[in-house]
């Protein structure tokens, strides 16, 4: 059994470059085993910043005790290099859930990292440890990506 992936919307391209990074987080944040299981649907929407004011956002779909199946929403208008962090970003997030990491607490709106409990009410967003974990990898993991497949190092480094 080899890991899903599902990419709507967007542009070709778009497409493209998701799929193929979504198969690189897994394999540098995953196991085989484990990245083999999940069902990842990534969704590419315009104007996601306008109508949430978030870039990108992961939920899991299936169990909030280690999931498999995900779904990744990612805003379209970002440009291309912002998009694919994001998108590393977002992975980071799948990881973490997947390996049970990080687990909603769905009764008492809490989140559960590493076995301490945590309320979205109570702590910043740039206080959420796995938040620090996911910007901490985003350009990590989108430059290695980017090295990888021969992408130009001058677009791969530099912020857009």
């Amino acid at each position: 059994m080899f890991m899903h992936i599902e990419v709507n919307g967007g542009k070709k391209y778009q497409k493209d470059y998701v799929r193929d990074i979504i198969e690189f987080s897994a394999e540098k944040l995953m196991s085989f085993n484990l990245r083999s299981k999940l069902y990842i649907v990534c969704n590419l929407e315009r104007n996601l910043f306008k109508n949430t004011m978030n870039y990108g956002e992961c939920t899991w779909d299936d169990d909030n005790i280690r999931p498999k199946d995900f779904e990744i929403s990612v805003d379209s208008n970002l440009k291309l290099r912002n998009l694919l962090t994001t998108v590393a970003h977002e992975m980071v997030h799948v990881k973490q859930f997947a390996k049970g990491e990080m687990t909603d607490l769905v009764k008492t709106q809490e989140v559960r990292w590493l076995g301490k409990r945590f309320t979205h009410d109570n702590t910043d967003y740039w206080d959420r440890p796995w938040e620090i974990e996911a910007h901490g990898r985003e350009t990590g993991l989108f430059v290695r990506w980017a090295e990888t497949n021969g992408i130009n190092k001058k677009w791969a480094m530099v912020s857009e």
